[in-house]
């Protein structure tokens, strides 16, 4: 297992003075764009087993994305406090519900967000989400996925290869939500009032290390951890043992 990647010293600020409550019963995990509950699982599941939470990883419906992510968050609520734990989009969607339900959020981890505001003409995840939407309908699955894996890293390849194939053949309707998505404004992120683990890693161009600093600098009490996408490729856990950290 990758070894956990340490707290960016810039972000560890005075205005972190929330307390960080002392356990946390559910954790909600949210895959990203066109990803599957198997890779959220991974994700967030070490970490989870480690402390004793339970793990609720959610399979996206790919007809109504946002909203089963939002059903998923809103039944585990109803058990008790949540810590909202989501990579890219999913990470999105866990900190706008975290904002709009804070008497029922324990915590955020925010992995690998890409983007900040409505405004998503330059966003390479919604460019990449559109675009390969796109390549489906015109092409199919299959001769998408031949492209897809012969210019990504195998693990990668590997996953979205699995979440793709569950996904048909509705893919494409996901994916073009995911590109019409509305990316939480500087304002919304400034109204957050839970304790949030932002992760990025630091090399990845679909989710720029300049949007993860900028949430840190925006969510009042926010930490930000740095990885790098060779340790995420190595072991996904790397995303839960450097976020849940910010919990213990």
């Amino acid at each position: 297992m990758a070894t956990p990647a340490t707290l960016d010293p810039v972000f560890e600020t005075p205005h972190v003075t929330r307390a960080t409550p002392p356990a946390v019963p559910l954790v909600v995990a949210l895959p990203g764009t066109g990803s599957d509950a198997d890779f959220a699982r991974r994700a967030f599941g070490p970490a989870s087993a480690a402390r004793g939470f339970e793990l609720i990883a959610v399979e996206p419906d790919p007809l109504a994305v946002v909203a089963s992510c939002h059903a998923a968050l809103d039944a585990a609520a109803a058990r008790g406090p949540v810590l909202a734990a989501g990579i890219s989009l999913g990470a999105a969607i866990a900190l706008e519900w975290a904002g709009a339900h804070p008497e029922s959020t324990a915590g955020v981890v925010a992995a690998l967000p890409a983007w900040t505001g409505s405004d998503t003409a330059r966003c390479p995840a919604a460019l990449s989400a559109a675009v390969t939407a796109e390549q489906l309908r015109a092409d199919g699955l299959e001769a998408v996925i031949a492209r897809m894996r012969a210019s990504s890293p195998r693990w990668l390849a590997d996953a979205l290869t699995q979440s793709w194939r569950s996904q048909w053949p509705h893919l494409p309707r996901a994916l073009e939500e995911a590109a019409d998505y509305k990316w939480p404004s500087t304002d919304r992120l400034a109204t957050v009032d839970v304790p949030v683990a932002v992760v990025t890693a630091e090399d990845d161009p679909v989710h720029p290390l300049a949007v993860a600093e900028e949430w840190a600098r925006l969510i009042p009490h926010a930490r930000l951890f740095r990885t790098t996408l060779a340790e995420l490729g190595a072991d996904p856990a790397i995303l839960g043992d450097t976020g849940f950290t910010a919990f213990d």
